[in-house]
């Protein structure tokens, strides 16, 4: 029998979970064993997943799971250098360079285990099947706003916490807005989901939104109109042949532009877009100032859904539900496609 393993969330100010109760039923009712770990943050409780009839087991059990398990989270693990020996299905950012991913990848090989990275896992013509991207987009929106307005009052933008729902998010923000004239920002990915969360945001605020993505961008750049913008968000992953938007001149030049939302986070990787900075942003410090006069604050956090937990939750795991039904068979489609691409790094290794 098919077993999955839900574990607990382990990194900081991370409360979403890829299955919802709701899914947790419908995959039972099909005959795959669902374990779920208790937690102490998860923002949907464990008693929905009791009643659903899934095992409940001890936070952060999984590494003594049964072998033929199939982990399931979505953040990184502990960094402690284990080997690790089941599949584990997870956000790894391993593929594009990064040092914590190459590292994360010697530990699957050391422990003859597996990762099907849910970045990867794709359809017959490669669009991804799950993303939390439409929320990522409305909160980095929303965070890059903030780091605004903290300009405006001669600042830099403090602590960021999670909301109950989107509703004390927009009213948070208003607050944080009163009183100032509205920037204009800049788009790029506007037409994805990323992009359509951040435009979506931008125009519930009131914040006039110039929007490109591939047919504006299809030149290469460069793009001086990104420094024509208070704010510029940047909505499409790193890949190569990526142009980059900002270059590292761009601290220096003449331009308007004094907040960068890098939704979509990947400072490490070799095809970053944005060459001002070179590490993410967290929940405590959001924004880093890399250059003044006038300044340049970066925001990048790279778990911008978990700002809404509930409703980023309910819409990825409405999402991934079809493909996880699927698990029976590991061998063919999304879960075959993202075996492929995880053996094909490993051999690179």
């Amino acid at each position: 029998m098919t077993h999955l393993w839900v574990r607990a969330e382990q990194r900081p100010n991370e409360e979403r979970v890829g299955l919802t109760p709701e899914g947790a039923a419908v995959l039972v009712k099909a005959g795959i064993r669902v374990t779920v770990e208790e937690s102490s943050v998860r923002a949907i409780p464990i008693d929905g997943y009791k009643a659903a009839g899934c095992e409940i087991a001890a936070e952060n059990l999984w590494p003594r799971a049964p072998q033929d398990a199939i982990i399931f989270g979505l953040k990184e693990l502990p960094e402690d250098g284990t080997p690790l020996t089941h599949r584990h299905i997870m956000f790894g950012h391993a593929y594009k360079g990064q040092p914590a991913g190459r590292e994360l990848l010697k530990r699957f090989k050391a422990g003859g285990g597996t990762l099907y990275d849910l970045e990867y896992l794709v359809d017959e013509s490669g669009r991804r099947v799950a993303a939390f991207g439409y929320w990522a987009g409305f909160a980095g929106a929303a965070v890059s706003l903030k780091c605004w307005a903290a300009q405006q009052r001669g600042g830099i933008a403090g602590p960021v916490a999670k909301y109950p729902g989107k509703a004390a998010l927009i009213a948070d923000l208003e607050s944080e807005l009163a009183g100032l004239p509205r920037p204009r920002a800049i788009v790029i990915g506007a037409l994805g989901r990323v992009g359509t969360g951040a435009s979506d945001l931008c125009t519930q605020m009131g914040v006039a939104v110039t929007k490109w993505d591939i047919a504006e961008t299809a030149s290469g750049g460069p793009f001086p109109e990104v420094l024509e913008h208070e704010i510029f968000l940047n909505c499409i992953l790193a890949r190569p042949g990526c142009p980059v938007f900002v270059p590292a001149s761009a601290k220096t030049d003449p331009r308007k532009l004094t907040v960068i939302g890098d939704i979509a986070c990947d400072p490490t990787s070799d095809f970053s877009p944005i060459k001002v900075y070179d590490r993410a942003t967290d929940w405590d410090a959001p924004a880093l100032r890399v250059a003044h006069n006038p300044p340049l604050d970066v925001t990048a956090i790279d778990n911008l859904p978990s700002l809404l937990p509930v409703e980023s939750s309910e819409d990825y795991a409405a999402q991934l539900l079809p493909s996880l039904r699927t698990l029976t068979d590991l061998s063919s489609g999304v879960w075959g496609r993202a075996k492929a691409e995880y053996d094909r790094h490993i051999a690179g290794l």
